[in-house]
């Protein structure tokens, strides 16, 4: 997504309802960003999107990732400036997406 905003996320289900397999339909999962539901989108047919409760950061896979790279990667760390922190969190999340049961396990929570 080129940037989170409307122009962004119209981008992106567009992107998603071409890679739909004729006859199927997307199920899209958002927090309540404005830009998520903005009345601006033309969500395409064979996608509906599903707005998180609010205040549910426990069913965000995106709030579990990052709790993931602070416990493993991140934590207790103190960087010199700005680069240093966003080269940490891109080996963090290189670390973390080479081990697949990393990715399965924010669909089996317990």
């Amino acid at each position: 997504m080129p940037k989170a905003n409307t122009e962004g996320m119209q981008h992106h289900l567009d992107v998603i309802s071409e890679s739909v397999t004729l006859g199927k339909h997307a199920v899209l999962v958002v927090d309540k960003a404005a830009w998520h539901l903005t009345g601006k989108l033309a969500v395409p047919e064979n996608i509906s999107i599903m707005p998180l409760p609010p205040y549910s950061r426990e069913l965000n896979p995106v709030e579990q990732i990052w709790q993931q790279l602070r416990q493993r990667s991140l934590a207790n760390r103190c960087f010199k400036d700005y680069e240093h922190i966003v080269e940490a969190c891109c080996e963090a999340w290189n670390d973390f997406v080479m081990c697949p049961r990393n990715i399965q396990s924010l669909c089996t929570r317990k």
